[in-house]
């Protein structure tokens, strides 16, 4: 109970955090992305800039709103008290999710580090909508700890961002390995990270992958 009540702290402060640092800098300190594009070079594609900034705000706006929904609905408190709202803020999470994936999709062929970036966020896009939708099923059918694991393995998604830039960071700053080659290992890597951690999380709860 304290390890879980532990990490449901630690999930609940991460989030917040990130949730602010997210909106304060894409919105407030950088909302012409000019130092995330100044890393963006030899586009095969011209970037339409006003698009694509457009597209970016609808993307880091419901992946803000995916991270506060999921949080939400990982209270057992808040379901305790309203089903109704749990399941109404499931649906908002999994439009927000769909949302994100689709904006995603659209910066893909944008992506730092070309085309083999871009063809792992491809990959990163279905990974996540297809765990997402598996979780819905799982509701669907009345199976509460395969959808609460499988939401746990969607939720994860949420922080690729994050873990992306720490692996790019570290390989960067720590490495010295050009920022295009370290943003690649990054998205790469943080695929690896998001498909790992959460059965971790799920066994340190008690609760086996086969449930």
């Amino acid at each position: 109970m304290k390890k879980r009540k532990l990490l449901s702290g630690l999930l609940a402060g991460v989030t917040i955090l990130f949730i602010l640092y997210a909106l304060v800098n894409n919105y407030i300190v950088d909302p012409g992305a000019e130092s995330f594009l100044s890393h963006k070079t030899g586009l095969k594609r011209a970037l339409n800039l006003p698009v694509w900034l457009n597209v970016m705000y609808v993307h880091v706006a419901f992946a803000c709103i995916a991270m506060a929904a999921g949080l939400l609905n990982f209270s057992n408190r808040i379901l305790e008290k309203s089903r109704k709202f749990h399941r109404i803020n499931g649906y908002v999470y999994l439009v927000s999710v769909l949302l994100v994936v689709l904006t995603s999709g659209y910066m893909a062929p944008y992506a730092t580090g070309g085309k083999i970036s871009s063809m792992a966020f491809n990959v990163l896009n279905v990974i996540w909508l297809f765990i997402t939708i598996m979780a819905l099923v799982q509701i669907k059918m009345k199976r509460i700890i395969r959808h609460r694991n499988w939401m746990i393995r969607s939720y994860a998604f949420c922080f690729t961002n994050m873990f992306i830039h720490l692996i790019t960071f570290l390989f960067h700053q720590g490495f010295g390995l050009v920022y295009a080659t370290s943003y690649t290992i990054g998205v790469y890597g943080s695929i690896v990270l998001l498909l790992v951690i959460p059965d971790i999380v799920i066994r340190m709860n008690g609760t086996s992958t086969t449930n």
